[in-house]
Order: C-alpha cells, then structure tokens, then sequence
C-alpha cells in the first residue's frame, strides 16, 4: 500500500522546459507580468489578446495549460473555455481562469464550462508560480506509476489519471473532490482541519468558504458511500476504513 502525501511535494521544481502556457487577457501589464514569471519557470510561454484570438493561437501551437482572463473585450474567457472544450483536441488541456474577487458569479459559471482552477487578481507571482507548477505537475509522467496510485480498502486512488475505481468500477470526480478525496486518504485516520483543508486543496482561491468544502464532502459520499470520510464535530474531516 502506498500512502504517500501528495500535498508536502507539490512544489518541487520541475523540469519545465517543453511544457506549453497560453495567457489570454487583453491587459498588456498583466501579460507581460505572468509571461516573465512563467518564461523564469522555464515554461514557453504565447499571449493573445482576447477569446478569439486565444483560440486561434491554442490550434497552432497546443498549449498544455491556458491561462484566461474572464472579463475580455470580443470573447470572454468563460466562453472561449466553453467553445475550446467542444474541441477535441482541448478535451484534456488545463484551463485556469483569472478572476477579480468581485466577479463571484464567474466561478460557478467556469466550474461549469470546465475550468480546472482559480488565479484571483491582483496576482501574485510567486502564488501564480507555484499553482501552475502544481496543475502542470499532474500532468508529467516523472514518477513512477506506483508512486501515484494509493491503494485503500476497495478504493484505487490513481493521481496521474485523475481516477478512482472502487471494487474495480471507475468513480467520476470532479479535479477538487479527488484532490480533497486523495489528501484525505494519504493519511488514513488523520483529521484534517478545515482550515488545512482549505489551505491545501483551494490555498488562495477566489471565493472559498466551509460551504465549499461541506459541498465537496458530500458529493464524495454520494460518489463513494458515507462509510470513508467522517465528520469530527467542530474539527474537520477524516478517512476511515470500515
């Protein structure tokens, strides 16, 4: 049984080079602020400056994350996630979204067209860093497989695949309830504060509240049966096996 933690590794560094990153906002500042941050990375880095033009430059070059802003002149972000998404060839590509704090509303709507995470503007570059290290880190095959599969009870909690099987038939989580699922399940019978909860799996994500994470909880029950993750009264969650 593997139970390693996947959270105390996220942010080593990576070797970046090769991995592709499109940012689409129509603010030159805040392009040339992330383009810098993420070329230091190592990462290759390509701008556009609204939806469409996003669109066109994702066909050409097949970015492995793209970077949008939501509010964009021509075609907002929400919408060219939306019509990328319909594209096979984007089915798979990370998508983050930057979002002032005041546009609430925009998180729901880019959960539903299938954005993968939040940045919250003013950015910090050293937060955009390590979130996108961190996205991208799923996606590279550097450890071995072993390493990324957790093998609990009836539950095969496989990390690089984003999967989880249990009793051999597949489970469809969202990204944020298999992260909360797997940081759960790295260390069975720890109670997991919310407060740690929240500082793993959201760390600076726009709006997050224990609404969110009671939310998360019960789909993974839904998803899953009541009897792994139990509520500690006035603490937090934890994973048990029966």
């Amino acid at each position: 049984m593997h139970h390693r933690h996947y959270f105390r590794n996220k942010y080593l560094t990576m070797n970046n080079a090769g991995q592709k990153i499109l940012i689409v906002d129509d603010e030159p500042d805040i392009l040339e602020l992330i383009e810098y941050n993420l070329k230091k990375e190592g990462y290759q880095v390509f701008t556009a400056t609204n939806g469409q033009e996003g669109i066109t430059v994702a066909k050409k070059v097949h970015p492995d994350l793209i970077i949008l802003d939501i509010m964009m002149p021509k075609m907002d972000g929400i919408e060219a996630c939306r019509l990328m998404r319909a594209i096979p060839e984007f089915k798979n590509t990370f998508m983050v979204f930057l979002t002032a704090r005041s546009e609430e509303y925009s998180e729901i709507a880019g959960f539903n067209v299938g954005a993968d995470d939040y940045i919250a503007k003013p950015i910090k570059p050293r937060a955009l860093v390590s979130r996108i290290n961190a996205i991208l880190r799923r996606n590279t095959g550097t450890e071995e497989v072993s390493e990324n599969k957790l093998e609990i009870g009836d539950l095969v909690i496989d990390r690089e695949a984003y999967l989880v099987f249990q009793g051999g038939n597949k489970v469809v989580l969202a990204k944020k309830e298999f992260e909360l699922l797997y940081l759960l399940a790295s260390k069975p019978g720890k109670v997991y504060t919310r407060e740690s909860i929240l500082k793993n799996i959201w760390e600076d994500s726009v709006v997050v509240t224990n609404r969110t994470i009671d939310v998360h909880i019960r789909k993974l029950r839904e998803k899953l049966g009541e009897t792994y993750v139990s509520t500690v009264k006035g603490v937090g969650y934890k994973f048990e096996l029966s």
